[in-house]
């Protein structure tokens, strides 16, 4: 074995591994989880559709191997790997029948509301207006409101000067952007989406005002990465209505969007909003409300196994970033990906996780602690894992 494939080897096992387990526990479908790791990464295939391709008792074989090493829970092979192994079956086999069927849009939406004026405020409100949707964009000042504007705007351009947007076709989609500082706007919108800072109070105020002002039926959603939707529909009168739809960034290129259901989303809410991404030509996937939904979950503990690789003085930065690209087909290593989220993030992301499913395993690695403390937090600062001010 070479150097490169015992380095993706080490790292692409447990993340095979967690996906057979999320599948296992009913948290997401076979085909969500699959989708979601393509669509929101950019992988070739997705994990479950590897290990089929691998083979059940080879990646239950390897990861054996591994936990026979490290003695790490997190390496144990599966149960159900076990089980296909034995059986000679496949995950595609288990998954069958489980399949949803198409959504439908059973909720009139009309007007999209969209809170904040950040960079994936602007990404969802030009999304929805360039599928003829009217948006009613709120932000705290006339500057900001401008911004967004702005910004969408600058995108549009972008897409006219590539051939792929018609002047006219621009000039449609600006004209269903409404700006405002009040949140009073929003009573007319079938769907509010919150786009705001990742603070739970700020959010739970955010959605305890959305109650008193938004018309009966009208649906809310956040788009947060991390926090607990239940906590945001705990701050209204309704609950059924509340759901997460976690956009990726940047929102009007990536095509994923997780829709997260509490317990007491209505099943109706659901549907309405997976129907509704089909509809914006995104690609929607289901899962319930818990730290890191399907996306996060399995990607930053490869992330963060990949620091400690490399604390271990096992290989290199560029020895791994090259392993992943050449032997798993990923877009980008692990440290070149860490720097473009931002280590700060991914910090944050790692705690959530570890607080949330209390693996060992899960612990932040010591190293991502430090590039944070130093203020090394990717291409944002112009150095993270690798330094980019050369």
């Amino acid at each position: 074995m070479t150097t490169n494939e015992q380095i993706a080897r080490t790292l692409v096992l447990p993340y095979l591994n967690h996906a057979v387990r999320m599948f296992e526990s009913g948290y997401a479908s076979a085909a969500d989880i699959d989708a979601g790791m393509r669509f929101g990464c950019g992988y070739p295939q997705g994990p479950l559709a590897t290990v089929d391709e691998l083979g059940a008792a080879t990646v239950r074989d390897q990861l054996a191997a591994r936990y026979a090493e490290t003695s790490d829970p997190l390496h144990q092979p599966a149960d159900l790997l076990e089980k296909l192994a034995a059986d000679g079956t496949t995950l595609a086999e288990a998954a069958q029948g489980g399949e949803q069927a198409e959504p439908q849009l059973r909720h009139e939406i009309a007007t999209v509301g969209v809170v904040g004026t950040g960079t994936m405020a602007s990404g969802i409100a030009q999304v929805f207006a360039s599928k003829g949707y009217d948006v009613v964009y709120v932000g705290r000042s006339e500057e900001k409101v401008a911004g967004v504007r702005a910004v969408i705007a600058t995108s549009l351009d972008r897409l006219v000067s590539k051939g792929k947007l018609e002047e006219s076709e621009k000039d449609a989609v600006l004209a269903r952007l409404t700006g405002a500082t009040s949140r009073e706007s929003l009573a007319t919108a079938d769907l509010v989406v919150e786009a705001i800072a990742e603070e739970l109070e700020l959010k739970k105020e955010l959605f305890a005002d959305l109650d008193r002002i938004c018309m009966p039926g009208a649906i809310l959603a956040t788009t947060t990465s991390s926090l607990p939707i239940a906590a945001c529909a705990a701050a209204t009168s309704r609950p059924e209505s509340v759901i997460g739809m976690h956009f990726f960034n940047p929102a009007p290129v990536m095509k994923l969007v997780e829709v997260v259901t509490t317990e007491q989303t209505g099943a109706d809410v659901d549907e309405a909003v997976r129907a509704l991404c089909a509809e914006v030509g995104k690609v929607a996937v289901s899962c319930g409300d818990r730290a890191g939904f399907i996306v996060n979950c399995l990607l930053f503990p490869y992330l963060n196994d990949a620091v400690k690789l490399h604390e271990s003085g096992a290989a290199s930065l560029e020895e791994i970033d090259t392993a992943i690209k050449e032997e798993a087909g990923f877009p980008m290593g692990p440290f070149q990906l860490l720097d473009v989220v931002g280590n700060d993030v991914s910090l944050a992301i790692e705690q959530e996780l570890h607080a949330e499913f209390g693996h060992d395993g899960f612990a932040p690695a010591a190293m991502l602690e430090k590039v944070v403390a130093n203020g090394h937090l990717g291409r944002k600062t112009g150095r993270g894992f690798h330094d980019y001010a050369r």
